[in-house]
């Protein structure tokens, strides 16, 4: 993988743009750099929070590292490490897990003074991004939701799907191959998955609480007693944000028919689908999508 982008890559490292706060009775990791003061032209001046997926050795900075110099030019951009995932706390989960990040990442906004905010959310985050803005209008100005888990509802495709069976067989089994058919599963050129990769994300899925954390996480979309509450689908007519959907047209995670539903129901969506493409639209199309995601974000007026 190449970076392609027109900025200095040392102003964006990881180790200089990382931090940590309290998020009530946690401590969540995050990275951050843009502009702190003063309105910028893009999103009437709201910082942006990126929120990350799921799979093994998911964190902020693996999913979203590369794409943040394309942001922090024009936001304030800080990405999350969900609870349970990267440098963040990694507690049992309680309920389903969106609302227990949404809550985490709601703490984690009033500890560093931050009133609202632009949402991008990749498949899992995408749920909490979702949940978020269901608990919290008044704290979210527009959502991108990337394959987002829990509002995707596959009307043609078998649940579970080969991303998920993937995923499912690295929690039973976790191995360097079991996570290497994960990762393919991911994106459509193969390429793109690599020695490096596969060791990088495998470390961080079997750090010490990484791996328990993974599967307290899953549980709770397959608990009875906390399943339905990850079922946003259901919740979707009822948010009135303006929201861009994006899919990767060969998305093996969550599949593009899972679109159609939240199309249908929410009355602000609109749908973007990035061609040659799975689950990884920011890596596998990272110049179109932040084209498309910065177009959609400068369209933000404080009352829109």
């Amino acid at each position: 993988m190449t970076d392609t982008h027109p900025y200095d890559v040392s102003a964006f490292a990881k180790e200089t743009t990382h931090h940590s706060a309290k998020a009530g009775d946690l401590t969540l990791g995050y990275y951050e750099a843009g502009p702190r003061e003063g309105v910028t032209p893009v999103g009437a001046g709201l910082p942006l929070v990126m929120l990350h997926g799921g799979g093994p050795g998911a964190s902020a900075w693996s999913n979203f590292g590369r794409a943040l110099p394309h942001f922090a030019g024009s936001l304030r951009t800080l990405l999350v490490d969900q609870p349970g995932f990267g440098t963040s706390d990694k507690p049992e989960v309680v309920g389903n897990f969106y609302r227990h990040s949404a809550t985490a990442v709601v703490a984690l906004l009033d500890e560093l003074g931050i009133e609202k905010v632009h949402l991008l959310g990749n498949s899992l985050g995408g749920g909490t991004a979702m949940r978020l803005a269901l608990m919290h209008p008044e704290r979210v100005g527009r959502l991108i939701l990337m394959g987002p888990g829990g509002l995707s509802l596959n009307l043609f495709h078998a649940d579970p799907t080969e991303g998920v069976k993937r995923l499912m067989e690295f929690s039973a089994n976790p191995s360097r191959e079991a996570l290497r058919a994960f990762i393919e599963t991911m994106v459509v050129d193969q390429s793109l998955v690599t020695d490096e990769l596969v060791e990088e994300r495998f470390a961080d899925a079997t750090a010490p609480g990484s791996l328990e954390a993974m599967r307290s996480m899953g549980m709770s979309f397959w608990n009875p007693e906390t399943a339905e509450d990850g079922m946003l689908w259901r919740e979707a007519h009822r948010l009135r944000k303006h929201t861009l959907l994006t899919w990767g047209r060969e998305d093996r995670v969550n599949p593009l028919d899972g679109a159609f539903a939240a199309l249908k129901l929410m009355p602000k969506a609109s749908l973007h689908v990035f061609p040659n493409c799975g689950h990884w639209a920011q890596i596998e199309a990272a110049e179109e999508f932040a084209e498309v995601a910065l177009a959609f974000l400068a369209r933000h007026r404080e009352r829109s």
